[in-house]
């Protein structure tokens, strides 16, 4: 039987019989659902909804003395229409059940009582009160557009419109036990987001983050589950996996997208059941970390890895943050220079140095392939040659203009290599044009939007155009004669 861990939401059970309460709360810890209250008068569960606003579920019996089921249903509804109610009735009473479920009750169970058929419907209750709880928490940030907790955000730098709307997307979902899928390119920020989803969790265990690349069948079941004395040659002891560390907290899988087809099946279970077991055990272990994962990959898609599995995928799309690279972002990149040059001044011991202005122009006409990590490695070499005054742009405009050069031979290979027009075409920026520049229109827009990425600085105008800068200048001195 799966087992989910239900740490927001309280169980209520009320019945009017203390064995019946007993052996409920029995069958619900068995089920791994720990916080359960119990009411023996039904005078008292409104008073105790009141008081109580971790309540998510309440197990109702029909038949009481003082006030029925039926009649505390509609008080429920009226009070706290967001709560989950069962109602539990006897074969006798299925057209008052029936008439329950349409005053709005989640579900009904029949006694006797099946203790699999108990614990599903409280489990599923409870996913509801996640949805219904998320869904409410988002249209409170879509309304009120601000953050509630932006100190959970204050490693990553950005006055971006779509990263705001994320932030207040993952403050939403930070509380729900389900796993969260961030996807996003090398180098955009995953892991800062996992954290911030863990420190807005309220989770009092540790994040554990562990990148499962490469990670054969042994050692990621190793690695994540742990194993027992024996288990196989070499485990003189044993040995806690991540997931026992992470109890309590969040397990961050970084890569999962290179996690092979067996090692999937694995990932789902976990996510499926709630539980794994230590290599050598025959006793299943219960997860209690919430488990966050990331991939460069585009998981629709079967190409450039290991095919995912479907259903693993549409298990981890319940919650899902998409970071966009700093391509789309070009309004964050004076915030990050900033940041990025007085970090590695700080930390090479050196005075900040001033950046020269062209350097905004400069890398904003650059794609940064590598994101956000690339951007700090170019900035931190650059600050590390520095000799003192205004920044030199010479270490920069090595690294831009030598990725540009690779980009321009890897297309004119493939163009070159190219037997019919299609892979020449896709390139062509003519190609769809019902009428052909002439040469010197062609030339003089080239050159303008040369100029124009490099923000009017004609000595990187000059690199795009594969020209010098005096040629550059010589040109535009005879374009303003004209």
């Amino acid at each position: 039987m799966a087992q989910i861990e239900l740490e927001k939401f309280k169980v209520l059970v009320v019945d009017d019989e203390r064995d019946v309460l007993e052996s409920f709360r029995l069958t619900l810890l068995s089920g791994g659902i720990q916080d359960v209250l119990l009411c023996q008068d039904s005078r008292e569960v409104m008073a105790q909804l009141d008081q109580d606003r971790d309540i998510g579920v309440v197990l109702l019996d029909l038949i009481m003395p003082y006030v029925s089921g039926q009649t505390l249903l509609q008080s429920i509804r009226e009070a706290h229409p967001e709560l989950s109610v069962i109602v539990i009735t006897a074969l006798d009473e299925l057209t008052t059940a029936v008439e329950c479920m349409k005053a709005g009750a989640f579900d009904y169970l029949v006694k006797p009582v099946e203790k699999i058929r108990l614990v599903s419907c409280v489990q599923r209750a409870h996913e509801h009160q996640s949805i219904v709880r998320e869904n409410r928490a988002l249209k409170h940030r879509v309304l009120t557009d601000r953050l509630e907790h932006p100190e959970a955000f204050a490693g990553i730098i950005t006055r971006n419109p779509a990263m705001l709307s994320l932030f207040q997307y993952v403050e939403a979902i930070a509380t729900s036990p389900e796993a969260v899928l961030v996807t996003g390119e090398t180098g955009v920020g995953k892991e800062l987001i996992a954290r911030a989803i863990h420190a807005l969790s309220g989770r009092e265990g540790k994040l554990v983050a562990v990148n499962v690349a490469g990670l054969d069948e042994q050692s990621f079941s190793d690695t994540l589950f742990g194993h027992r004395k024996g288990a196989f040659t070499g485990a003189d002891a044993n040995r806690q996996g991540l997931l026992k560390t992470a109890e309590g907290g969040t397990l961050f899988l970084d890569e999962i997208g290179d996690l092979t087809p067996a090692l999937q099946v694995r990932l789902l279970r976990l996510l499926q059941e709630g539980e794994y077991y230590p290599l050598g055990s025959d006793l299943p272990q219960k997860a209690r970390a919430r488990v966050v994962v990331a991939t460069h990959r585009d998981l629709r898609s079967e190409a450039g890895g290991p095919p995912f599995r479907r259903d693993l995928f549409y298990r981890l799309q319940t919650h899902m943050v998409h970071i966009p690279p700093l391509r789309q972002r070009k309004e964050d990149l004076p915030l990050l220079v900033n940041h990025f040059l007085e970090t590695a001044a700080a930390r090479l011991d050196k005075k900040p140095p001033r950046a020269p202005k062209e350097l905004l122009s400069l890398l904003a006409s650059y794609a940064f392939p590598g994101n956000v990590r690339e951007l700090q490695t170019m900035l931190f070499d650059a600050v590390g040659k520095h000799k003192g005054g205004v920044l030199s742009l010479t270490a920069i405009k090595e690294r831009i203009f030598a990725h540009a050069a690779t980009q321009a031979e890897a297309q004119g290979g493939t163009q070159g290599g190219t037997e019919s027009g299609d892979a020449g075409d896709e390139a062509n920026v003519f190609t769809g044009v019902d009428t052909l520049p002439t040469l010197h229109e062609a030339r003089e827009q080239l050159i303008g939007e040369a100029l124009r990425r490099s923000g009017g600085n004609q000595s990187i105008a000059s690199r795009y155009l594969g020209i010098t800068q005096p040629a550059l200048s010589r040109h535009l001195k005879r374009q303003k004669e004209a």
